[in-house]
This record gives structure tokens, sequence and C-alpha cells, in this order.
């Protein structure tokens, strides 16, 4: 018998280049370079969808949604976490809450966390209290302290 509650985690990294637009936990942020990806890039997002098809045993976001499907080109990311969270719940699971950590230099998020959160939260069916998002910088150190990309991990509970 499988268990009533699983852990999951995701992990994602994101190029930013200059004039893109900077979508982050269903959110265009102000900022001179933005991430890129086949989708809005909005790395957040795809590691809340990692971990809850992990959770749940379901794959991950590529399995669902692949980079080479032309349907799947500047997708919203906020649909692709809702129909994620479909197919959780379809297999029976909820989610009971996520823990998740952004890593950038620049720009600072603090100020839209709780509009991330709420953005989540609503997609996801729980209350605001059970998104955590968190931000930090690398020091200056690696791709993400040069300021080349994003980077971003998300733990999360689910059960039956």
């Amino acid at each position: 018998m499988l268990p009533s509650i699983r852990i999951g985690f995701g992990y994602d990294v994101h190029q930013l280049k200059e004039g893109h637009p900077f979508i982050l936990g269903g959110l265009e942020i102000p900022h001179h370079s933005g991430a890129f990806g086949h989708s809005d890039a909005d790395v957040l997002l795809h590691v809340i969808c990692d971990a809850l098809l992990g959770a749940a045993n379901l794959r991950d976001i590529g399995f669902h949604f692949p980079d080479t499907d032309p349907a799947f080109k500047g997708a919203d990311s906020k649909k692709l976490l809702a129909a994620t969270y479909e197919i959780v719940k379809k297999s029976g699971f909820r989610l009971m809450n996520l823990d998740s950590t952004v890593c950038l230099e620049r720009p600072k998020i603090n100020p839209f966390i709780p509009k991330m959160q709420t953005c989540i939260a609503g997609i996801l069916e729980v209350p605001e209290n059970a998104v955590s998002i968190k931000a930090t910088t690398t020091e200056k150190l690696g791709f993400t302290g040069r300021e080349e990309g994003v980077s971003a991990y998300c733990v999360c509970l689910i059960g039956k």
C-alpha cells in the first residue's frame, strides 16, 4: 500500500536575456532582463510543477509539457501549474504545503512575494500560508552571481 503522504522535490534553471520579460511566481517583475525558455520561463512555477509531479511519481514537467511541442511555445506557466495540479489531483493527492527558494542577484523579489503567494495558492487551492517563497543570492558566485541565469528549488508535501 502506498503511503498517504509524500514529499516531492523540484529544481529548475533558466538563462536570463536582456529585453525579455521577467515572469516569476505568475507575476511580471520589472527588470531589464528576463528568463528565457520555451514557455514564459517562470522558474518558480516550473519547480513547483516538478515537485508536485515528483511527489506523486508522475514524471516531470518536461514529460507532460515537452519543449519540443509547439503548443507550449510561450505558454503561460500559471496554466501549466493548473494543468499539473489537475494531473496530481486525478492520482488522488492534494497539496498540503510547499517551500521554495529562488536564487538570483537581481531584481530583489521580496516586495513581490506576497502577491506570488496569493497567485500560487489560488491555483493550487490552498491557503496562502501553505505556500512558502524565499529568495537568496549566490554572493556573486557562478552563473547566478554573474546574473546570467536564475534558479529555483521547491519541496512539497502532498497527501491523500
